[in-house]
Parts: C-alpha cells; structure tokens; sequence
C-alpha cells in the first residue's frame, strides 16, 4: 500500500520520525528525530518541529512557526504563522539547559493567533482562542478567549471560533453551530 504521506523535496525528516497518513509537510520544514505527527496535519512552510515534540490529529501548523522539544498539540490545534513556543524559563548562551525542558500542554480544538508566544509550563485548556500576539504567561482555561501582553482573557469562545454571550442565567448559544453552553464558577462546559 502507497502511503498518502507528502513531504516536499525541500524538506528534512530525519530517521525516527512517525508521521500518520494524510499528512503534508511543505517547503523547507525541517522534523526532527523522535517526533510524533499524526493523521492528517498540515506543517506548513519553514516549520522546525524539535525532537520529541507530539502533535495530535488534524493539527495545522502554519508558515514559520517552532514547535520546541516538550510541546504537546492534542487534536485539531491550530498554529497561526509565526507563533513560537519556548521551552526553557530562563535560557542562558552559556548555560547548558538541555534535559531541562518545561512540558507545554495545548488541548484538543485549541486555536493560536499569528505571531503569539507560549512561554512554556503554561498548559492551555480545549477550545481556547489565543488572540495574534498574544504572550502567554499562565495557564489558559477551556473555552478561554486571550489577548494581550501578558495575555489577559477577555471572553469565551464556542467550540466553532464564535464569541460566547452568556445571559443571567450562564447560559450562550455559538452564533454557527448553534451548540450550548453554560458558564458556572468561571468554568465553561458544553450542553449535550
């Protein structure tokens, strides 16, 4: 059987790699050892993903971005172009920091705006938005919409990329999907 597996000629995948089917890496990209790709993601242009780095299903990485070693991308992130993680709190030249990576959790159906920072230790939770720019200090919660810098959250978002309007009661309606949802003790949750 063929594997539906692109990678264009001016890509690096070095040995070790496991890329899932139905996954394009594009121009000049480069994957490094004992990383873990799943089915169907796009890596876009000029994208560095650091050994050991996990991404989920459906993941779409856009042009310019780093993914560095200790970053996990569940299902259906998505990463705007040029957005960057870090994975060290306090990276000296001199300093030999390897092996002391921070882990950086981005949950299922996460959105990240172009150009935004995650500095590392600082999980975000599912279907958060992070606005372009952004720079991530703490962790963000499910549904979060952030902004800013430091970001600072400002709203919630449905699962579909609306803005949630939640009435007295805590209760909202995604403009799109037309899915529920309830804001109880600053937590958001989806009405089945």
């Amino acid at each position: 059987m063929e594997s539906s597996v692109y990678i264009h000629p001016s890509a690096i995948v070095d040995a070790n790699c496991e890329i899932g089917e139905g996954t394009k890496i594009w121009h000049f990209s480069h994957i490094m050892s004992g990383s873990k790709i799943g089915q169907n993601c796009n890596i876009g242009q000029n994208v560095v993903v650091s050994p050991e780095v996990i991404l989920g299903n459906n993941v779409k990485v856009q042009n310019n971005v780093s993914i560095y070693t200790g970053v996990i991308c569940e299902d259906d992130v998505f990463l705007g172009p040029s957005m960057v993680f870090t994975n060290v709190i306090n990276p000296r030249s001199a300093v030999n920091r390897r092996g002391q990576y921070t882990q950086t959790r981005v949950s299922k159906g996460v959105s990240i705006g172009a150009n935004a920072t995650i500095v590392c230790g600082h999980d975000i939770g599912e279907y958060a938005f992070i606005g372009a720019g952004a720079v991530v200090t703490k962790y963000v919660k499910p549904y979060a919409l952030v902004v800013g810098n430091p970001a600072k959250q400002t709203g919630w978002m449905s699962e579909y990329g609306h803005k949630l309007n939640f009435d007295k009661e805590g209760l909202a309606v995604c403009l799109e999907s037309k899915e529920k949802y309830k804001l109880e003790n600053g937590i958001v949750t989806k009405i089945k």
